[in-house]
C-alpha cells in the first residue's frame, strides 16, 4: 500500500485500485524523487499525470505545495484518488480531472494554468510515446512555469531524453527497475 512518506500528512496509508492496472510509485523512488526536488516543492503548483492513486500529488501537498491537479481516465483510479484526497483532507487544494491526458493538457492550456512541477508516470510500455506527446502539449499550452520541472517515471530500460521532450535534460536516476528523468523548461 502506498503511503505519505513526509510532511504534514506523513504516515497516512493510501488506498490503491485493485488489480494490476495501477502500479504505485514505490516509497523508495518517491522519497528519492522528492529529496532531489525538495527546494522546489514548497508553494508550488503540481500536476500529476496518470495519477493512479494520487499519492505523488498528495506527497507534494504534504510537503508544502500550494495546489495540485490530478489526471487519470480510469474510473477505478479516480474513485481511489478522491477517497485518498478525502482521507488526507486535501480537497480544497486539489482538482481531479477524469479524462485522457492529452485532453486534460489541452484543457489546462486553454485555461491558462501553469505548474512548477509536472510529474508523469505513464504505463511503462508507452512511456516514451506518452512523454513525447505530453512534452509537446506542455510546451504548446505554456503549462510549465519558467524554471519548471517535467519529471517522467519509466522502466529503467526506457531512455527518455531531449529527443523525446525538446526540453533540457537535467538528470536521470535509476532506482532498481525504475528510471526517473528530470527536465527543465
Amino acid at each position: 500500500m502506498p503511503r505519505v512518506v513526509s510532511g504534514n500528512r506523513r504516515g497516512t496509508i493510501l488506498d490503491a485500485p485493485k488489480g494490476e492496472a495501477t502500479r504505485p510509485t514505490t516509497d523508495k523512488v518517491k522519497e528519492a524523487l522528492f529529496s532531489s526536488i525538495q527546494m522546489k516543492v514548497p508553494d508550488s503548483d503540481f500536476l500529476d499525470i496518470f495519477s493512479g492513486t494520487g499519492q505523488m500529488a498528495i506527497e507534494a501537498l504534504s510537503r508544502g505545495a500550494t495546489s495540485a491537479v490530478l489526471i487519470d481516465q480510469a474510473k477505478a483510479s479516480i474513485d481511489v484518488i478522491r477517497k485518498n484526497i478525502e482521507k488526507t483532507r486535501l480537497s480544497d487544494e486539489t482538482t481531479v480531472l477524469k479524462m485522457n491526458f492529452t485532453e486534460a493538457l489541452r484543457k489546462l492550456g486553454k485555461e491558462g494554468k501553469t505548474f512548477d512541477i509536472i510529474f508523469m508516470d505513464p504505463p511503462y510500455a508507452m512511456a516514451e510515446k506518452y512523454a513525447k506527446e505530453a512534452a509537446r502539449l506542455i510546451l504548446e499550452g505554456g503549462l510549465l512555469k519558467k524554471e519548471g520541472l517535467f519529471i517522467v517515471e519509466s522502466d529503467s530500460k526506457t531512455l527518455i531524453d531531449e529527443n523525446v521532450t525538446n526540453m533540457t535534460l537535467l538528470k536521470s536516476c535509476k532506482y532498481g527497475s525504475t528510471l526517473v528523468t528530470f527536465f527543465l523548461e
